[in-house]
């Protein structure tokens, strides 16, 4: 026996025949049909986010070594490249409002969602999947203005993978992203002094490595200072501190931070969500290559942890 297509959802006459409601054209309605396929949809796996915690997707890009290479990306910094990223962060910004802050350094970037965030019902792959394949989009499409006389072209095509992080507490939120803005310090320091020593100093990349295996951040200061007259206080800042995006509100004093005192998130409407999105959307993405370990940066944001829109520049309203 041949199983139909479809299997509507309706009682049999006492006769055993299948009583059919009918449109006014004869048509079975499509509300009262169920696919005998959907049972495939039992294997699907729920990947909600837990609530009330904040959400980092981190995007990093894949083989990016060989892409740096064959694109002829200046070493230790090319300030195109980074420019190009940010440009693609800040659209991806712009396309998600609930996005509160992101930050980058060299080819990876966190973009973080508050812990009242909604979107997608907090669904993991669509979170990820979405952002990752903006920030791609927009990559490629921005490409040529950084890169104008230097076409894509196959198998050196632009790709990244994300991953998405739930994080508890804003205290924690900010230990992260304190640590990548260490790990952007640390690696950028000794990418300098590297590249310094292969470039101008004559060195080979192995010659080079064995040399600075093992020291910390004074050696390699030295190294830059008296080798090559390079003072590292001096380099710019987003190499030495990277990227971190955020909505534009008017700046406030700042106050005792309470990161670690959270109150439970009221629960939004979905009318009260859309206007949020709507103040954040009016909101300036700025790019800024500052400290955002220090407790300032926070203080004089509080929007960013609050989930609160600020106010707005009077040039923005």
């Amino acid at each position: 026996m041949t199983l139909p297509l479809y299997e509507p959802m309706f009682s049999r006459s006492q006769h055993g025949e299948l009583k059919v409601p009918k449109t006014p054209k004869g048509r079975i309605p499509a509300a009262y049909k169920i696919s005998r396929f959907e049972y495939v949809k039992n294997f699907e796996q729920p990947d909600v986010l837990l609530p009330n915690t904040w959400i980092v997707v981190r995007i990093d890009g894949r083989g990016f070594h060989k892409l740096s290479d064959h694109y002829g990306f200046v070493k230790p910094n090319d300030r195109r490249a980074l420019d190009l990223m940010n440009a693609a962060a800040v659209e991806v910004m712009k396309e998600l409002p609930d996005l509160c802050i992101a930050y980058g350094v060299s080819d990876e970037f966190s973009f973080v969602f508050h812990p009242n965030c909604q979107l997608f019902e907090r669904r993991n792959g669509k979170l990820v999947t979405t952002i990752v394949s903006t920030f791609t989009a927009y990559y490629i499409y921005k490409w040529s203005e950084f890169f104008p006389d230097t076409p894509l072209k196959p198998p050196y095509l632009p790709s990244f993978d994300g991953r998405a992080v739930i994080y508890p507490n804003a205290h924690i939120l900010r230990d992260y992203m304190s640590w990548r803005q260490v790990d952007c310090h640390i690696n950028n320091l000794y990418n300098t002094t590297f590249w310094h020593m292969v470039l101008k100093g004559g060195m080979g990349n192995t010659e080079a490595e064995l040399e600075l295996k093992g020291t910390v951040a004074a050696d390699k200061n030295e190294i830059l200072f008296k080798r090559f007259g390079v003072n590292y206080n001096n380099e710019l800042e987003i190499y030495k501190k990277g990227t971190v995006l955020y909505r534009q509100y008017e700046l406030e004093e700042p106050q005792a931070t309470q990161v670690s005192e959270e109150q439970p998130e009221e629960k939004q409407s979905r009318s009260q969500q859309d206007k949020v999105r709507k103040l954040r959307r009016k909101a300036q993405v700025a790019v800024d290559h500052v400290d955002i370990i220090k407790d300032d940066f926070w203080d004089r944001r509080p929007w960013i942890l609050s989930g609160k829109p600020g106010k707005l520049p009077v040039s923005e309203k």
